[in-house]
């Protein structure tokens, strides 16, 4: 299973050319389930909501289109994840990545992520 980074996410539904060619093999791979994050969805809205980040809709159109359209799984953000992201190493401060890499280490999932500092974690991430 595959888990998308919040750019990751919004490379595939909008500009997919800025997917390294690692990324598109993986999330072309049909026999694949990719989830998308409530930390990612929550990641969004906040910089939708500060006009940090322009989308064609708000993100609740947005976000469920695109997830259907790419069939996305939910992975549900739950206590364990943010206990998690609090005992990780400093080696990065977001803290959405933080939440991400716990979910991924948490479910055993594969982070698909550009992020150099997320690599350096104990994670399965691919880029």
């Amino acid at each position: 299973m595959l888990l998308l980074d919040t750019c990751t996410f919004v490379w595939l539904a909008a500009a997919p050319e800025r997917l390294s060619e690692t990324a598109r093999e993986l999330l072309d791979d049909p026999t694949r389930s990719i989830v998308l994050s409530d930390v990612s969805v929550w990641e969004l809205c906040l910089k939708w909501q500060a006009g940090k980040l322009g989308l064609p809709a708000p993100p609740r159109t947005w976000v469920e289109e695109q997830a259907r359209v790419w069939s996305l799984d939910r992975l549900e953000l739950n206590r364990p994840h943010f206990y998690r992201s609090t005992e990780l190493p400093t080696l990065h401060r977001d803290p959405f990545d933080r939440l991400l890499v716990a979910q991924a280490l948490d479910r055993g999932l594969t982070l698909v992520t550009p992020d150099t500092h997320i690599h350096r974690y104990p994670v399965a991430a691919r880029w």
